[in-house]
């Protein structure tokens, strides 16, 4: 997996971030939307690296060549929830119908204890709050790197401060963070991360995704295993207008990993990730929102034995973090 999404500068920054958010506040949902189609358009036109990526997966997807229609067809649903997180984040759920899975066995952990909620960059995940109006005493907390995005931290204090009092901020040093997310988790917290994409020196293991091979990212499971928590898939679909589709797979009632077991445990963990990542993914093609060249190897991703770092403990805005657990520096 390229870990070159790093070097790749954002869509806009503290001037989009504002635009989209005045848009939202005074123009409505609706307007907001309208507003979509020249949006799509710069994008389309002006930023070729994330049009190349685009049609890239587009074409791994549905193996044949991706017109420019479908391109734009895949930047106007990441714009769609782009706008759709003003809203969400600001709590404004009667905009959205929302059709959530089988939280059964989520709900049930929950009144044991707290569990890592594992998701990507795939549909929104600012859509799994509409978990915390069906379940008003649910304690949600997600890692969010507050200096790797400082325009999107804002973002989030402006709409929800209480929202932004709850996040982890996976900018301090890994042993604090791991044992923020253990006390979260004592405290019955559903405790969220992305682990999609691998940081450059990341320790990582390959596995089949789309027919070709990817890297990723080994430290969330290595969180997993050494807190010894259960884990819970979970995907936020969009499914166009103002329909999404909120679903939850069990992943595992507990991460056990021995030492011992780590070089045949957690190539398994990882393949089984990335089956259902992709499956989840072919249910809602268009909903992938890795815009760089996502099977690329090309900056030399660490092989799991060489070290042991968490990532990318990313956050519900869209932001990653690396954090590290005792690993050496690499070279």
């Amino acid at each position: 997996m390229s870990t070159n999404w790093k070097q790749r500068p954002e869509g806009g920054g503290w001037f989009a971030i504002w635009l989209i958010r005045s848009i939202a506040r005074h123009g409505g949902r609706a307007i907001g939307r309208l507003c979509l189609y020249p949006i799509t358009a710069y994008f389309l036109l002006t930023r070729g690296p994330e049009r190349r990526a685009s049609r890239d997966y587009l074409q791994r997807m549905f193996g044949r060549r991706a017109g420019l229609l479908a391109v734009a067809r895949h930047l106007h649903t990441f714009a769609a929830t782009v706008l759709d997180r003003v809203f969400l984040l600001g709590g404004q759920f009667r905009h959205f119908d929302v059709d959530i899975g089988d939280v059964e066995l989520m709900h049930a952990q929950l009144d044991r204890g707290g569990m890592l909620l594992f998701g990507s960059h795939l549909g929104s995940f600012e859509v799994l709050r509409v978990l915390a109006r069906r379940r008003p005493q649910m304690k949600v907390r997600v890692l969010l790197d507050k200096g790797h995005n400082p325009a999107v931290t804002q973002l989030l204090d402006a709409l929800n401060p209480e929202v932004a009092a709850t996040v982890i901020d996976a900018g301090q040093d890994g042993p604090s963070i791991v044992l923020e997310i253990q006390q979260a988790l004592a405290e019955g917290a559903l405790v969220a991360l992305l682990v999609d994409r691998a940081h450059p020196g990341e320790a990582t293991l390959p596995a089949t995704f789309l027919g070709d091979i990817v890297r990723f990212p080994t430290a969330p499971w290595l969180i997993a295993a050494v807190l010894k928590a259960p884990v819970l898939l979970g995907f936020g679909l969009y499914r166009g207008g103002n329909r999404y589709d909120l679903v939850f797979e069990p992943f595992s009632e507990r991460i056990d990993i021995p030492r011992q077991d780590r070089a045949r445990m957690l190539p398994q963990l990882v393949q089984r990730y990335a089956a259902r990542l992709e499956h989840h993914a072919r249910s809602a093609p268009y909903n992938w929102f890795n815009f760089y060249d996502y099977w690329s190897d090309d900056d030399g991703a660490a092989d799991e034995t060489s070290q042991v770092r968490a990532d990318p403990i990313g956050d519900a805005t869209g932001g990653d973090a690396a954090v590290r657990l005792g690993a050496r520096r690499p070279a």
